[in-house]
């Protein structure tokens, strides 16, 4: 098993969190987004995936892209320990805090997006900060909202065992505090966040402990 991924990618440490809650094994290959006008443009690589974004898991020549589907490949395929819970109900909730994050909050602030706003657009380091701030700080409070006070929520986003959601909610936090977006309007949020982190899984998939960590 392949993982092609770039330590500060958020989707690329969501498969990283998933694979070692799965305790699963696997060579880390290295796709720098920025070095050389990103290696993700590279035709190897885009011969893999033609969006030209990490991760990308190759399992024994399965490959496999788009973190959340490959989350749930991982879970179908390795199904010990689960990453989402047993009913129907549960599972939906799950997904629906996991795609709060993955579809309504990183995909206005990941690199491409952030790149067109700056070189293409003209607008200034400020003003990009600005927007990211804004998206990040008004989605994860729609994210604190699903949580707090539902008695479903635990620990963790659905009960005490890490699943999808929390998979989900890490990364975009390390996101949330490298552009100083506020917090503090987020307990629940960041209640979860502190206590996954203290999970192996969680603690070892950081950024900072990457082979390609800057």
């Amino acid at each position: 098993m392949k993982l092609y991924n770039y330590f500060r990618s958020s989707a690329s440490f969501r498969v990283r969190i998933a694979l070692a809650l799965k305790g699963l094994d696997y060579d880390y290959a290295s796709v720098h987004l920025v070095k050389g006008g990103g290696q993700q443009f590279a035709a190897e690589f885009k011969a893999m995936n033609p969006a030209a974004l990490v991760p990308v898991l190759d399992d024994d020549g399965t490959v496999l892209t788009q973190s959340l589907a490959i989350i749930e490949y991982l879970d179908e395929t390795r199904p010990q320990p689960p990453l989402l819970p047993a009913d129907a109900a549960g599972r939906a909730r799950a997904r629906a805090i996991a795609l709060a994050i993955a579809c309504e909050i990183h995909p206005l602030n990941n690199l491409r997006v952030l790149g067109y706003l700056s070189k293409t657009l003209g607008v200034s380091e400020e003003e990009k900060s600005a927007w990211y701030r804004h998206w990040v700080e008004t989605g994860l409070a729609t994210v604190e909202a699903m949580l707090a006070g539902d008695p479903r929520t635990g620990s963790c986003c659905h009960g005490d065992m890490p699943t999808l959601a929390d998979i989900c909610l890490v990364p975009q936090i390390f996101n949330a505090q490298r552009f100083n977006a506020r917090l503090d309007h987020v307990p629940t949020v960041m209640r979860i966040h502190e206590h996954c982190l203290t999970l192996p899984a969680f603690a070892r998939s950081v950024p900072a402990l990457q082979p390609d960590a800057e």
